[in-house]
């Protein structure tokens, strides 16, 4: 398997604050560590981008999507980062975000859908071990009628970690036929580890179909004992377990190897949990 920093490497890297794209592209770009950074995207245009969190600092990243746009953000937090990123969608734009947090982080997203038929798809992960306290915060804002979004975080905890996840969809009075889904899935590794998962819905339109929920809730013993009784060591079928449900989350970021490479690094982390 490709290690992460191979594959981050071989992105185009992002120069300077802004970063404008106005025409389909197949070539990554990855941004570091960014204090500050604006991306828009050209009607019509596509763009996959991935922003690395190393270095424990505040990081603020603004989206723009114009009619038609398409982006694929991948998030990855390696160290304990602050950042707030902010969406805004026109007509016909479609977005899909994955965040993925292998370290104490506090992440932030604004999801405004302000055209007609705009997405938004959402894939969280959080993995917190020993004392990390891991927190995403997700609001998704359709302002307009006929636009979808669909998030699912999932989070682990171990350790005396904490895992929080608020999530709030909101609905405007004009936002009429809107489709919007929020769930919440999270695994608790030991009896001194806490995941606190708040997913709300603020509905101000009739025609709607919205819905949420959370879990919180051991690994699944029978599953476990099921790999045991098959020649698998705990060891190995807890890992297992952790990888098929991690693994629907990290591999939406769209980009294959980056996928697989980022499971790698969830191996790595669960090790240590």
């Amino acid at each position: 398997m490709v290690a992460l920093t191979d594959i981050l490497r071989s992105f185009a890297t992002v120069e300077g604050e802004k970063l404008g794209v106005a025409t389909a592209g197949t070539q990554p770009f990855v941004a570091f560590d960014p204090q500050k950074l604006r991306v828009e995207v050209a009607a019509g245009a596509s763009v996959q981008l991935v922003v690395v969190h190393e270095k424990p600092l505040a990081s603020s990243l603004s989206l723009l999507l114009e009619r038609g746009a398409r982006l694929q953000l991948t998030d990855i937090f390696l160290g304990e980062a602050f950042a707030e990123t902010t969406v805004v969608q026109s007509a016909d734009s479609d977005c899909c975000i994955t965040a993925v947090q292998l370290a104490s982080a506090n992440a932030s997203y604004r999801v405004d859908l302000d055209g007609a038929q705009a997405r938004n798809t959402f894939g969280g992960l959080f993995l917190a071990a020993e004392k990390e306290h891991c927190l995403l915060d997700l609001h998704t804002a359709h302002k307009v009628a006929d636009c979808r979004s669909d998030s699912l975080v999932k989070g682990i905890a171990g350790g005396s970690a904490l895992g929080e996840f608020h999530g709030l969809v909101y609905v405007a009075s004009d936002a009429q036929r809107t489709d919007a889904r929020q769930q919440s899935r999270n695994i608790l590794l030991s009896e001194t580890a806490r995941i606190v998962a708040r997913p709300q819905l603020e509905i101000y339109a009739d025609d709607v179909k919205c819905s949420h929920g959370a879990t919180v809730g051991q690994m699944d013993a029978e599953a476990i004992l099921y790999m045991r009784q098959r020649g698998l060591s705990l060891a190995q079928a807890r890992r297992l377990q952790i990888e098929g449900f991690a693994g629907d989350v990290v591999r939406r970021c769209g980009i294959g190897e980056l996928g697989e490479a980022l499971m790698g690094a969830v191996a790595r982390k669960m090790e240590s949990m």
